[in-house]
């Protein structure tokens, strides 16, 4: 059965998109409204920097982002807090919702609820509702052969955030990171939909790799990906050249490994290029199938909105014998 283009799932007739192909959030029926459906999703995150209220921010945005991949809109959240109050003032959990809830402003979200744990380790993030038009979800299932995937934002916050708490990280390089991490995705989907996008996914814990074997598997499709043309933050690939990655961002490549194409004839900087295109982000930028006569405009519509954005592959159709899910890699410098 099918309902604005996307297969129901197990859960139920209500269930539009679940868990089957690791989507970013599920989709579920709005009543009887045949237009409209509402998205669900729920994160939370430690944090990666110092200062509270930052963190706040971008831990509610990372949270927000989700919705953005579905083609959502966010309308309403509650604060998910772990905090162990018997080692932390509250004045610092005071900052971390002040942070939160300047993004959720931003986003025109309403905070309207939450939860608080003690725990002895602090974490934040927020429980998100969004609605969306049923013909235009955006899922895993949806992308098409011939497409191009262009990335909007850079990679590499897993591998600074490690960094930071290392303690070798400049001023520099934590400012930029969270410069990403706190910018909302809602202009990269904004000028998706203008460029045709059929298919989304925001890059987060799994790398850019793991969510695109997402896509390809919930599409039936093969890729092929150029590791040169990866946005990377200031001062990753450095770091991630002297070891300093997290242990989900190496977990990742060791998932995708079996996957992946030509990695053999990569060379020591395609191989470094191949680790950041792993590397565990925390809210990092979407990933968007959209037709290849729309993507170099919307490379530059996402330049043009101060994004690093860059056309990193094309989609294809398995080859007789292939499996769905295939990478093939290059590093063309």
């Amino acid at each position: 059965m099918h309902a604005g283009g996307i297969a129901t799932s197990a859960g139920g007739e209500g269930v539009l998109v679940s868990t089957d192909f690791a989507d970013d959030a599920a989709v579920v029926r709005l009543g009887s409204d045949p237009d409209r459906a509402l998205v669900l999703t729920a994160d939370v995150i430690a944090p990666l920097v110092d200062d509270p209220e930052t963190f706040g921010r971008i831990a509610a945005i990372n949270s927000i982002s989700d919705v953005y991949a579905m083609g959502g809109r966010p309308l309403y959240a509650l604060n998910l807090v772990f905090f162990p109050d018997d080692q932390l003032p509250f004045s610092l959990l005071e900052a971390i919702l002040r942070g939160g809830a300047a993004a959720c402003a931003e986003a025109g979200v309403a905070i309207v609820g939450g939860h608080t744990v003690r725990d002895a380790e602090l974490k934040y993030g927020l429980s998100v509702t969004g609605e969306v038009d049923r013909a235009a979800i955006l899922s895993n299932r949806t992308a098409r052969p011939g497409q191009r995937l262009v990335l909007s934002k850079a990679l590499g916050t897993g591998v600074i955030g490690q960094a930071i708490k290392k303690r070798l990280a400049s001023s520099g390089q934590i400012a930029a990171a969270s410069a990403s991490m706190t910018t909302l995705n809602r202009g990269a989907l904004e000028a998706g939909r203008r460029a045709g996008v059929t298919s989304c996914t925001d890059v987060t814990g799994f790398g850019l790799l793991g969510h695109l074997r997402n896509i390809l598997r919930g599409s039936g499709l093969t890729a092929a990906i150029d590791l040169a043309s990866l946005p990377v933050l200031p001062g990753a690939a450095e770091h991630a050249a002297a070891g300093v990655m997290p242990a989900g961002s190496k977990a990742n490549l060791d998932y995708v490994a079996p996957s992946l194409r030509g990695r053999e004839a990569l060379g020591p900087d395609g191989e470094l290029a191949l680790r950041l295109a792993c590397d565990a982000q925390t809210s990092g930028g979407l990933l968007l199938a959209v037709p290849a006569a729309s993507a170099g405009q919307l490379v530059s519509e996402l330049r043009a909105q101060g994004l690093p954005a860059a056309d990193i592959g094309e989609l294809h159709a398995p080859a007789a014998g292939a499996e769905a899910g295939t990478v093939d890699l290059d590093f063309t410098a």
